[in-house]
């Protein structure tokens, strides 16, 4: 059995490397760089590297290392995959494991609402919003299928979902209230 393996320094050095390639082709194909846009941008770079760190490489660490990600090919290893909701949820060891999965699932996905409709005009409703954090959660759950440690799982999907339309409804409560404060009062 081969078990290649894929550390995180690597992961990080691709994915930087992906992000300037493309904002790099797209400043040339315009003409020219916005630099306002490219600094929001860093915002949803910075929220794919965090999720990119989260979802892939375990918390756990080995005298103070990350460990790689391993990859296992798929005619050795039986796909983990759960598509039955609210099935494998709370079955965890403890409580605390179980309110950990739940609340990280969810809270990791808050910035992704918030960040999204700042960047994207388009993104502009909760529907919108929360169709896209559910379309980048099935892209995770879908590039986690090949992995060792990692198991694709509805539960997730739906967990960073809601995660997701919390974090745009504190968008849009903070949006409604700056905008309810730049109206100038009306003389009585």
């Amino acid at each position: 059995m081969t078990i290649y393996e894929f550390p995180f320094w690597l992961a990080e050095v691709l994915f930087a490397a992906a992000w300037i390639a493309v904002r790099a082709v797209f400043c040339i194909c315009r003409k020219k760089i916005d630099r306002k846009r490219e600094a929001m941008l860093l915002l949803m770079y910075i929220n794919l590297a965090v999720l990119l760190r989260i979802v892939f490489f375990p918390i756990e660490t080995m005298n103070g290392h990350v460990q790689p990600l391993q990859f296992i090919p798929s005619e050795v290893l039986p796909l983990r995959v759960n598509l039955i909701p609210f099935v494998h949820i709370l079955e965890f060891d403890n409580r605390r494991d179980t309110l950990l999965n739940i609340i990280g699932n969810v809270t990791m996905f808050i910035p992704s609402g918030i960040v999204l409709p700042v960047l994207y005009q388009k993104l502009n409703s909760f529907l919108k919003v929360t169709v896209a954090g559910a379309l980048l959660s099935l892209c995770i759950e879908l590039l986690q299928l090949p992995f060792s440690v990692r198991a694709s799982d509805i539960d997730d999907l739906l967990l960073n979902t809601c995660g997701c339309a919390i974090g745009y409804a504190l968008y849009a409560g903070v949006r409604k209230i700056l905008r309810r404060n730049e109206r100038p009062e009306k003389a009585a």
